[in-house]
């Protein structure tokens, strides 16, 4: 039988923790309650969790300098946040700062394990490709090549401009993470690409989508999570 993995819970609502704890303990992971952002830290560097539920308003410290503190660690652990805030500036500047994914109080467990289960696998594949360059990641019908620099959908070549195709790649490699408008921003304009390149970024990401065929209010590969940045489905 293989050996549970931990899954650190930092939550300072108990009835909220031994809710959550319950429910992982159930779907054979291994649980461990933290009340405080301090408590949280110490039970990370001891048991190693293979994740981290990190919830923002912690009695002693925000859940934001929590994970600023993960972020800082040689070691990658993925984290997903479970909050009560829900304004779009807070979960953008916690995916910003590394945080996996952000699911906003009430959730239901059946979301909760699904994203887990989701963050779990996209951390399994980097580990495992670690200094190995793919060449091609592949969504359904949809193949994005990186060496060859080239797109098909069920086979056929489709053209696009060299930032469509860098957008494209950025997506597809991070598939199943949401990345913010300012990530990719960043990384196809570059870090001085300023507000206007928002603009730009729309632009483009209509012609990706009419390209594909891709309707936005039914995604098959690429979605939207508005106010905040695209996911692209996970293979």
């Amino acid at each position: 039988m293989p050996e549970k993995r931990t899954i650190l819970v930092i939550e300072d609502d108990h009835a909220i923790s031994n809710f959550i704890c319950r429910a992982l303990t159930a779907n054979d992971y291994k649980a461990i309650p933290a009340a405080s952002g301090k408590e949280g830290l110490s039970l990370f560097f001891s048991h190693s969790p293979a994740l981290v539920l990190l919830d923002l308003g912690l009695p002693d410290m925000d859940g934001l300098e929590v994970l600023e503190q993960f972020s800082d660690l040689p070691q990658e652990v993925p984290t997903i946040i479970i909050s009560a805030r829900d304004r779009e500036s807070e979960k953008v500047k916690a995916l910003d700062m590394g945080a996996d994914d952000y699911v906003v109080k009430p959730f239901g467990v059946s979301e909760l394990l699904a994203r887990i289960r989701t963050t779990l696998r996209r951390a399994d594949r980097i580990k495992v490709s670690q200094g190995i360059q793919r060449d091609v990641y592949q969504v359904k019908d949809l193949a994005v090549d990186i060496a060859k620099h080239q797109v098909t959908l069920g086979g056929q070549l489709i053209h696009f401009t060299q930032n469509e195709f860098k957008i494209l790649e950025l997506l597809a490699i991070h598939a199943g993470k949401v990345l913010t408008y300012d990530f990719i921003l960043q990384h196809v304009w570059g870090p001085y690409s300023g507000n206007s390149s928002n603009q730009i970024l729309r632009v483009n990401m209509a012609n990706i989508r009419r390209k594909l065929g891709e309707n936005p209010s039914e995604p098959k590969y690429i979605y939207t999570e508005l106010g905040i940045g695209y996911r692209m489905l996970e293979d």
